[in-house]
C-alpha cells in the first residue's frame, strides 16, 4: 500500500483513534486480516467470525510490528474504531487506488476465475508490475486486501469478483471501478442462491454496467448469454472464444496426448501457437479471455502466444498433476467443484487417460459433492456419475454422504457398472481404497466442492502417510 498516516488513514475511513499516541505515524506494510500475516509496518483489520475474533489478535499483531488496528472497538493498543470493518476497509481500498491511477482489470463467471485470473497476472507482468489475488479473494473484504497490496509503482491490477446474490458484484465494482471487464461465462454454481442461470447472468452482467463509456468489455463469444450482456453496457466491446465472430479466436483446439491444451490464437494484430501448461481443454476459453485482455492492453499476438504457452498454475489444488515415483498419476483439482468444472475435469481426465491406457494403467475419477445446487442437486450429481461411464473412466469412487450416493448411482444406471463404481464414506476410506488397488500407470482425479476437503486424499496419495491419518470432515 501507499505511504499513508493513521491520522490520514482515520480521516479516509471516519475511524475513531485509540490509545494511538503519534497519529503521524505512517502505514507503510501490508493491510492484512491474518495475525500470522503481520509485519513491521502493517495495519491490522479485525474481523469477528462466527469462529474467530480478529479482536483477540490485536495486542499480538502490534507486538509483531503491526502501527495499528482496524477494529470495532478499543482493543487496549493502536486502533481505529469504527463501526463496520468490512466497509471501512472497502473506502479505504477504493481511495487508495483512486489515488495511483492503475490499470484496473476485473473478471468474473461462473467457472475459471481463478485460473484465468492467473494467466491474466502471467501475461500483464510481461508488461510491467502487477497485483493480482493470491488464490481466490473474490469477495468484500479479499477484494480490497488485494486492491490495497498495489502502491505507486503498480501498472496492473487484477481483480477476480465473485457473487452468490444479486447486487454482489456491483457492490464489488463500485469498491474498485473497473476499466476493463471481463464475463467469462453462465453456469451453474451457486444456482441454489440464485435460483436459476437467468439470475446468474444478471448477478454477472453487473460487471460489464459498471464499466465507463471508455471502458471495455471482454465477453464470451460462444456462451450466448454473455453474449446478450452487450447491451447492458456503453463500453467498447472485445468478443473471446471459438465463434466465427470473436476478436480473439481460438481454431485447430486439440488436446495432447497428456491432456494439455494446444490452439492457434487469432488476434487483430496477428496470430501464433499455444500449447498450455495447464491440463484440460477447458483452459481454452480462460486462455482465450487472458488473450483478449492482453491484447487491449497492448500485448502482440507473438507475445501472448509465447506468454501462454510458458505460463502455469499459480493457485492450488486446481489441476495440480504430480506423479509418483511409482508411476501413478494424482490430479489434484479439489480445490471447488460446480457441474461444469467438473465435466472438463473428467474430459481431462479422459484425454491423459489414453496415455496411461497405452501403459497399462487405468484412470480414476475420485468425486465428492458439488455444493449449492438447490433443486438441480440430484440431477447434476446424477448426471456427472453417467457422464464418467460415457467417458470410459476406469473407476469411480464417489466419497460422502446423499450427493455422493447420487453419483455412484447415475455411473451404475448408465452402464451397469457394479463394481466399478464405489460409494466410500469418507476420505480415509477412499484412500484406503486406493492404496489397497492403484497400480504403477493409474491416473487418478481428485475433485468435489471446498467443504469435503478431497485435497486430504490427494496429499494422503502424495504423501505416503499411514493409515488413519486423515482427519474426518
Amino acid at each position: 500500500m501507499i505511504a499513508l498516516s493513521l491520522a490520514e488513514i482515520a480521516d479516509i475511513i471516519g475511524g475513531q483513534p485509540h490509545d494511538i499516541p503519534d497519529p503521524s505515524v505512517l502505514v507503510t506494510g501490508s493491510v492484512v486480516s491474518d495475525s500470522r500475516a503481520v509485519r513491521p509496518g502493517s495495519l491490522f483489520v479485525a474481523f469477528a467470525g462466527e469462529r474467530v475474533d480478529g479482536h483477540d489478535y490485536a495486542r499480538s499483531s502490534v507486538e509483531a510490528g503491526a502501527v495499528a488496528v482496524l477494529a470495532t472497538r478499543p482493543v487496549g493498543v493502536p486502533a481505529l474504531v469504527v463501526p463496520d470493518v468490512t466497509a471501512a476497509l472497502g473506502t479505504l481500498a477504493r481511495t487508495v487506488v483512486e489515488r495511483l491511477g492503475t490499470e484496473v482489470v476485473a473478471l468474473t463467471g461462473s467457472a475459471g476465475k481463478t485460473s484465468t485470473k492467473d494467466l491474466i497476472a502471467q501475461l500483464l507482468e510481461r508488461k510491467g508490475p502487477t497485483v493480482y489475488p493470491e488464490g481466490n479473494l473474490n469477495n468484500e473484504i479479499g477484494l480490497p486486501l488485494t486492491a490495497l497490496r498495489a502502491d505507486e509503482n503498480t501498472r496492473y491490477l487484477v481483480l477476480e469478483m465473485g457473487a452468490r446474490y444479486i447486487g454482489d458484484i456491483r457492490y464489488l465494482t463500485g469498491l474498485v471501478p473497473p476499466k476493463t471487464g471481463l464475463v467469462l461465462n453462465v453456469g451453474t454454481a451457486h444456482i441454489g442462491e440464485f435460483g436459476g442461470r437467468a439470475q446468474i447472468a444478471q448477478a454477472k452482467g453487473e460487471m460489464v454496467e459498471s464499466l465507463p463509456e471508455h471502458g471495455v468489455a471482454v465477453l464470451n463469444a460462444d456462451d450466448p448469454l454473455v453474449r446478450a450482456m452487450s447491451s447492458r453496457t456503453k463500453a467498447r466491446l472485445l468478443l473471446f472464444g471459438e465463434a466465427d465472430e470473436a476478436d480473439v479466436r481460438g481454431e485447430n483446439v486439440r488436446l495432447t496426448d497428456t491432456g494439455q491444451a494446444a490452439f492457434t490464437l487469432h488476434t487483430p494484430t496477428g496470430c501464433g501457437d499455444v500449447t498450455l501448461r495447464l491440463y484440460g481443454e477447458h483452459h481454452v476459453s480462460n486462455a482465450l479471455a487472458a488473450a483478449a485482455v492482453a491484447h487491449e492492453l497492448g500485448m502482440s499476438a507473438d507475445e501472448i502466444a509465447t506468454a501462454l504457452s510458458e505460463a502455469g498454475s499459480l493457485s492450488r489444488w486446481r489441476m495440480e498433476v504430480t506423479e509418483r515415483p511409482d508411476g501413478v498419476t494424482v490430479v489434484n483439482d479439489a480445490y471447488n467443484a460446480n457441474p461444469e468444472s467438473m465435466r472438463a475435469a473428467l474430459r481431462a481426465l479422459a484425454a491423459m487417460g489414453k496415455a496411461a491406457q497405452a501403459r497399462g494403467g487405468r484412470t480414476w475419477a475420485v468425486l465428492g459433492q458439488m455444493a449449492e445446487l438447490g433443486d438441480e442437486s440430484l440431477a447434476e450429481h446424477d448426471a456427472v456419475g453417467r457422464l464418467a461411464v460415457r467417458l470410459n473412466v476406469s473407476k469411480l469412487v464417489a466419497v460422502g454422504g446423499r450427493e455422493a450416493s447420487w453419483l455412484q448411482l447415475g455411473a451404475y444406471n448408465e452402464g451397469s457398472w457394479g463394481e466399478e463404481s464405489v460409494h466410500v464414506s469418507d476420505a480415509q476410506a477412499a484412500v484406503d481404497l486406493l492404496r489397497s488397488q492403484l497400480r504403477e500407470g493409474d491416473v487418478v482425479l481428485v475433485k468435489a466442492s471446498r467443504s469435503v476437503g478431497l485435497e486430504q486424499v490427494a496429499s494422503a496419495l502424495l504423501d505416503g502417510g499411514t493409515e488413519g491419518e486423515v482427519a474426518a470432515r
